[in-house]
């Protein structure tokens, strides 16, 4: 994030007062990023028409396009991650110190999770269906409290038609005062957003594959590293479905320096599990959540991943 300082002048006939240095303000997190966004978007939305329309929260949209120039980002499970540039710009490469036996420990889990990843059956999919994804999350909701919440999202296999997303909130939910518990909301084409299609159509080398993600977020993030590892982590609900390059997703992210195991990982709906992160110098990164028996993901700390798959209309699950 660029600080800008502001140019101050003394009152006429009086002398200047030197003043001290234009205080440099931390980057915001993943998270405030998206809770300001939802609530720009809200205020927007409440002076622009007479009934309530209720934003989507970001937790649920695909978007690496609006980060990247040339790929497109599924954000799915980011919990709203819009990762801004550093100070001045400036992007490394570098990543705090991990010890080799922590990357071995590392790699050796992600092995193990990519070929679990890459036998799973890989659906048909046509162009006429939906894509279906369900998750569990939590946001604050203009300082009044915390809204938990489960989201379903149906968006177009090819991105040629609306979607729709639906939304239930939690008893004790501040949200629920301003509206319905149960909402839904129509997700316009936009061609800002990641299709199945184009997700498909990624390479499943991992080296390629990482080099691809590394170059389209060029400039994303704190570190390199750091952004192309919340890239994967967005892209990982919906390539369960892509199992080719589901595991390869996983095996590039072998090659990222800084990936540690955690073993006490706990997803947004609880579940216990083991999890990933990425070890950055102010702490650990989202925490990737996987079931320590069979390795499915289970989601993140932040949002939970209850369910994806192919659906053939909108507002209905799966068969």
């Amino acid at each position: 994030m660029n600080v800008f300082s502001r140019r101050l002048s003394s009152a006429r006939h009086e002398e200047p007062t030197p003043l001290p240095p234009a205080p440099r303000y931390p980057d915001l997190s993943s998270g405030r990023h998206g809770i300001l966004k939802e609530r720009f978007m809200e205020k927007i939305t409440q002076e622009s028409a007479a009934a309530p329309v209720f934003v989507p929260a970001p937790v649920a949209r695909p978007s690496w396009k609006r980060r990247t120039a040339l790929v497109a980002l599924p954000a799915l499970l980011v919990a709203g991650a819009v990762t801004v540039a550093g100070v001045g710009g400036v992007f490394g490469e570098s990543a705090p110190t991990v010890s080799a036996a922590e990357h071995r420990e590392a790699v050796r889990l992600l092995d193990r999770i990519a070929l679990v990843a890459a036998g799973r059956p890989a659906p048909t999919v046509r162009d006429d269906q939906y894509v279906y994804t369900k998750v569990k999350g939590s946001r604050e909701f203009l300082g009044k409290g915390t809204d938990v919440f489960e989201r379903e999202d149906w968006q177009a296999v090819d991105g040629r038609r609306n979607g729709l997303a639906r939304e239930v909130f939690e008893p004790g939910s501040p949200s629920i005062d301003q509206g319905p518990a149960t909402r839904r909301t129509v997700l316009n084409r936009d061609p800002n957003a990641t299709t199945y299609r184009e997700l498909a159509a990624l390479p499943t080398d991992p080296a390629a594959l990482l080099e691809k993600i590394k170059a389209d977020t060029n400039g994303q993030g704190p570190s390199r590293y750091e952004g192309v590892f919340e890239a994967i982590g967005a892209m990982l609900p919906q390539s369960t479905l892509i199992p080719d390059l589901n595991a390869a997703l996983y095996r590039a992210t072998a090659r990222i320096p800084g990936v540690v195991v955690k073993d006490d990982a706990v997803d947004a709906a609880g579940r216990e599990g083991v999890g990933l992160t990425f070890r950055t110098a102010r702490g650990d990164s989202v925490t990737w959540v996987f079931d320590r028996t069979s390795l499915t993901y289970l989601g993140t700390d932040k949002v939970a991943a209850l369910g994806v798959g192919i659906a053939d209309s909108t507002d209905q699950p799966p068969a």
